[in-house]
């Protein structure tokens, strides 16, 4: 079975490497362990890579079953029994998979030395034409400002500040009733993986956050610190996220009710860059204090750093950084802080590319999550062939002797990163422009296999 025709070469090797990640992940076997079972008619295996291969076909579900030869393929009503299933746990298969994955083929190409991160970040997940679809809420889109139909897809993912890959998420609809446009369907199964997914996306996203985090960080996944932006930097979350035994590394944004200790007063991040004392000259680096947060539930005060950076283009020419790791220095606050941009590649990658929100318009939550589920799956199988078409160590151990570690991102480089993004600042609302986005994005593209290029519609130049 195949919706990818064999006519050219580059289709073929494309289905030699699907088959060998497959098997390599043991796609089946993880299927099993996260409760995909059917009871007769095509399998959940052969269902699942039939779906996994639609984007390469560069055909919907409606072309590809019009094919003359799509006798051998599964029918419409197979198809969405299979996404519309309440019983299937998409979030155990993800993160088996990415776990297992980092585990035994990205752990031993990484220096031990090397920080790895998890990473935290929301993007919309529109649905802006939808009026009947389950859980459809009114959530707010950070570029233009404005209030739009959809869900806000809440992404966890770990990297090693060259790979990239997502953990797991979730499709949050509103905790305020009235921005919930409708409601769960009624019915379903209070026992089921369905049910709780569904309870899951109406809860505040903060304790979705540490939700996501908790369960990454119970399947074994090593990590240093957790990266993410200003929405989330409120005190209260990052001492949640301190619980979990990992520090935080973040941006902050001056709100005027925001408070941090320092010298025994209270103080606004506005008001603390006032009051300290920064460097002269032409310094990236202004200043750095130790702040606490709060105290914990033994009365302990919990310590930060605070890193302020210079951005000499703007009025307003200063952003902060903090982290709870208050021994660790401000070069490497900024550089590991950097890392945070892959998630913004891989959000553009799976909107532009793997139909993202757009391969089905299924009114169900389950399908929904389903369809994340596989194209999160489809960027896992092209940030694996990245990595090993720009890692010389993956050919065989005899690089190993002669090939240094691949470059982590250096300070200088976040450090751009950091302007740039204080740059595309609207209205102290983190935005990033389509330039910026155009440029990372392009230079994850230009890593990719040539027939993985050719078939996503990416322009292939001879060197």
């Amino acid at each position: 079975m195949s919706i990818v025709p064999n006519s050219s070469a580059s289709d073929q090797q494309l289905l030699s490497r699907v088959d060998r990640f497959f098997k390599e992940q043991r796609i089946g076997s993880l299927l099993k362990k996260s409760n995909f079972v059917k009871d007769c008619g095509w399998t959940c295996l052969a269902l699942f890579k039939f779906l996994f291969l639609l984007v390469f076909s560069k055909k919907n579900l409606y072309q590809a079953l019009q094919k003359k030869d799509a006798l051998d393929l599964p029918g419409k009503d197979a198809v969405y029994r299979f996404l519309n299933s309440s019983r299937y746990n998409w979030r155990k298969f993800l993160l088996l998979l990415s776990s297992g994955l980092i585990r035994n083929k990205l752990d031993p190409l990484t220096g031990k030395d090397r920080v790895k991160v998890l990473i935290v970040d929301d993007s919309l997940y529109s649905r802006a034409r939808s009026k009947a679809v389950e859980l459809l809420a009114k959530v707010h889109d950070h570029t233009t400002g404005k209030f739009v139909r959809g869900f806000r897809l809440l992404t966890l993912g770990w990297s090693d500040g060259n790979t990239f890959v997502p953990l797991c998420f979730s499709l949050l609809s509103s905790h305020d009733p009235k921005n919930r446009l409708v409601e769960m369907f009624e019915g379903l199964d209070k026992r089921t993986t369905g049910y709780k997914r569904r309870r899951e996306s109406m809860q505040k996203s903060s304790d979705v956050l540490i939700e996501l985090l908790r369960q990454a960080l119970d399947s074994g996944i090593q990590a240093s610190y957790v990266l993410f932006d200003s929405w989330f930097s409120f005190p209260s979350t990052i001492m949640k996220v301190l619980e979990q035994k990992i520090h935080v590394i973040c941006m902050l944004k001056g709100m005027p009710r925001v408070y941090y200790g320092y010298n025994g007063q209270k103080w606004n991040l506005n008001a603390l860059y006032k009051a300290v004392r920064k460097k002269r000259g032409k310094a990236k680096i202004l200043a750095s204090i130790i702040v606490t947060l709060g105290c914990n539930e033994q009365g302990e005060e919990i310590p930060a750093k605070i890193v302020f950076v210079r951005d000499r283009n703007r009025r307003r020419n200063w952003l902060a950084l903090l982290t709870t790791d208050v021994h660790l220095p401000d070069e490497e606050v900024i550089r590991i802080y950097g890392k945070r941009w892959d998630i913004e590649i891989f959000f553009k990658m799976t909107k532009s590319y793997l139909r993202l929100a757009k391969e089905f318009q299924g009114r169900s939550y389950d399908m929904m999550f389903a369809h994340t589920s596989i194209v999160f799956a489809r960027y896992i199988l092209l940030a694996v062939e990245s990595r090993e078409s720009q890692d010389p160590r993956t050919l065989g151990e005899l690089f190993s002797l002669c090939c240094d570690e691949m470059e982590d991102i250096k300070f200088a480089s976040a450090l751009l990163l950091l302007i740039e993004l204080f740059k595309s600042a609207v209205r102290e609302v983190l935005v990033l422009t389509e330039e910026k986005f155009q440029e990372l994005f392009d230079q994850f593209l230009s890593s990719l296999p040539n027939y993985i290029k050719g078939l996503l519609g990416v322009s292939v130049c001879e060197s």
